[in-house]
């Protein structure tokens, strides 16, 4: 009975070591199936790793030429702005200079104007509607007071004087006329100087007449006036039997 007990225990220590070697067997088989798997999965994710590496390189490349491409656009649009800066600076000078010039023949055209303007001179005058005038014991100026045309205002009823309003050649003509015997003239001034005398002695009444002209270069401010000799005398009504005028030739 011991040895059939003793050959129970062997049996069961047998089978077991069998088993235990049995166990350890499929734990390595199974144990080494996965490592080689994990080998692969991390083979598979390097090489996924370089193709996402190389990808980035190459998005980093294109990103760098687009880069290249912006700074060269900059550079260009750098210029061009330049070129607008400069071309505006020049087209600020010429319009400043296109001002200056307009403003220049503005000027200009307003001289003209006024020039023009001033150059149209002309008068006529008669003396008065008051009968006789004169004799007097001392030279007067005759004072045409019944003024009729008096363009550029170079005339002045209230004296008697006409002044130049610009440098230039007159026409200046009178008429004179008495009625009473005596002596009838007038004598014509230019500023306080006598340039001409114009007299007759009437025997007798009566209406009588002289004409008379005279062209005199003045300057601008010079004064044309007519006097009346003292003991000379005149006649004068509505019919204006005496009478002033004159008129710009030609400016100098």
């Amino acid at each position: 009975m011991r040895a059939v007990g003793l050959l129970l225990l062997l049996l069961a220590l047998c089978g077991s070591g069998a088993q235990g070697e049995l166990q350890e067997t499929e734990t390595t088989k199974t144990t080494t199936p996965d490592i080689w798997a994990e080998v692969r999965a991390l083979r598979d994710m390097v090489v996924e790793l370089k193709v996402e590496l190389r990808n980035v390189q190459a998005a980093v490349t294109d990103s760098e030429s687009q880069v290249e491409e912006l700074k060269a656009e900059l550079m260009v649009t750098n210029v061009y702005v330049e070129l607008l800066q400069r071309e505006n600076s020049e087209l600020q000078t010429r319009l400043s200079s296109s001002e200056s010039e307009l403003l220049i023949s503005k000027t200009r055209i307003e001289t003209l104007e006024r020039e023009n303007t001033e150059r149209k001179v002309a008068f006529y005058t008669g003396l008065t509607n008051s009968g006789h005038v004169g004799p007097f014991n001392t030279d007067i100026t005759l004072k045409y007071s019944r003024v009729f045309t008096n363009i550029g205002d170079a005339y002045n009823p209230s004296t008697g004087f006409f002044t130049a309003p610009v440098r230039g050649v007159y026409y200046f003509q009178f008429t004179m006329s008495g009625h009473q015997a005596g002596l009838m003239g007038v004598q014509v001034y230019k500023n306080n100087q006598w340039i001409m005398w114009n007299g007759e002695n009437k025997e007798e009444g009566g209406h009588e007449y002289m004409t008379n002209s005279v062209v005199l270069e003045l300057m601008a401010g010079d004064e044309i006036h007519l006097v009346l000799p003292s003991g000379y005398s005149l006649f004068d009504d509505s019919y204006n039997h005496n009478s002033f005028s004159g008129s710009l030739l030609f400016t100098l």
